[in-house]
């Protein structure tokens, strides 16, 4: 019987795990993907809106080459610290089931080999994110190889045609990134200006290149069919097609919370974010745990690793005062 299950090896899993470890437990991670998957699907040369302190878990300083650092400086720091605590990680290792009885939590997984594992549990954090849900479009030809809710890198839409749906940093910063290596970049937002959210010091620098012309900006318009060879867009007055290579759909992402709404967890019916308690982080389900963006309502943006990372802090108190 494990004392502590966490859920998720993000930064604020990994920062939970810290706590629930210094508080005198011994904590098992459980994750998905590789240590900080989340990070890892960033765009590679993304370079963080906070800077490296606001970011530190476990008091282990995050020293960066600038104030803001990077998705490698963040990789390697996060791994680093998980070693350093020599936490128990089990990567590549999925949860498919959890149920709970008068003992506690039983937790089942598979691994990346196939094989079925069963753990119980006497607290369960759930640290789940968000990035494997991405808000869909909902239209004719999503599906389609060419488009994609995940933006890597530009290099391999080189002299390409290239739509991106959306309005805030993540699009933001693709299509500048585009730009420079050559794309022929349309960027299509459903708002008539952008979200008020994009960084400082990036807006002044994508408003020059639409007004220079060398972004299409379409405001006000929608997406209504993607074909392999175009896309049709829809404003107030008309619908049209357009030429088009890839589509990237950066519409954000939102938090999975099936997991949760299957243990009896329940959910704020005005926000949509589980009912919990702010002080311990304790949901309804005695025993049961959330930390990170999980915690959020239906604007996942509300919650960072900057203020996520805190939440373990808080569950290991509560555990250990049990």
């Amino acid at each position: 019987m494990e004392q502590v299950i966490i859920v998720g090896g993000g930064p604020c899993g990994i920062a939970a795990a810290i706590a629930c470890k210094q508080a005198g437990f011994d904590p098992l991670v459980i994750e998905k993907g590789s240590i900080v998957q989340s990070i890892y699907q960033y765009p590679t040369y993304l370079v963080f809106h906070s800077t490296s302190e606001n970011l530190e878990i476990g008091n282990y300083p995050f020293m960066s080459v600038q104030e803001k650092p990077t998705r490698q400086e963040a990789l390697q720091y996060y791994r680093t610290v998980a070693e350093r605590e020599q936490l128990r990680v089990h990567t590549y290792e999925k949860v498919i089931a959890v149920n709970r009885d008068e003992k506690g939590f039983k937790v089942e997984t598979k691994d990346r080999f196939g094989k079925s594992h069963a753990y119980r549990a006497q607290n369960l954090i759930m640290a789940t994110g968000y990035f494997d849900h991405p808000n869909h479009l909902g239209i004719p030809g999503e599906d389609l190889l060419k488009v994609s809710h995940f933006y890597q890198e530009a290099h391999p839409y080189h002299q390409m045609k290239v739509a991106v749906i959306g309005g805030k940093n993540s699009a933001i910063d693709a299509a500048l990134d585009l730009l420079r290596v050559g794309a022929e970049v349309t960027v299509i937002y459903r708002q008539d200006q952008l979200s008020p959210s994009v960084k400082a010091w990036v807006r002044p620098v994508f408003e020059s290149m639409v007004d220079k012309g060398k972004i299409h900006m379409l405001w006000n318009t929608e997406v209504t069919r993607i074909t392999a060879e175009s896309i049709t867009v829809k404003d107030k007055e008309n619908e049209r097609t357009i030429e088009n290579d890839f589509v990237l759909a950066l519409t954000g992402f939102r938090p999975d919370r099936a997991f949760l709404e299957n243990m009896g967890v329940q959910l704020d019916e005005q926000h949509d974010a589980p009912l919990h308690d702010p002080e311990t982080m304790e949901t309804n389900v005695p025993g049961l745990y959330i930390a990170g963006v999980i915690a959020a309502g239906r604007e996942a943006n509300a919650i960072f690793i900057e203020n996520g990372r805190h939440h373990g802090s808080k569950i290991a108190r509560h555990m250990l005062a049990k």
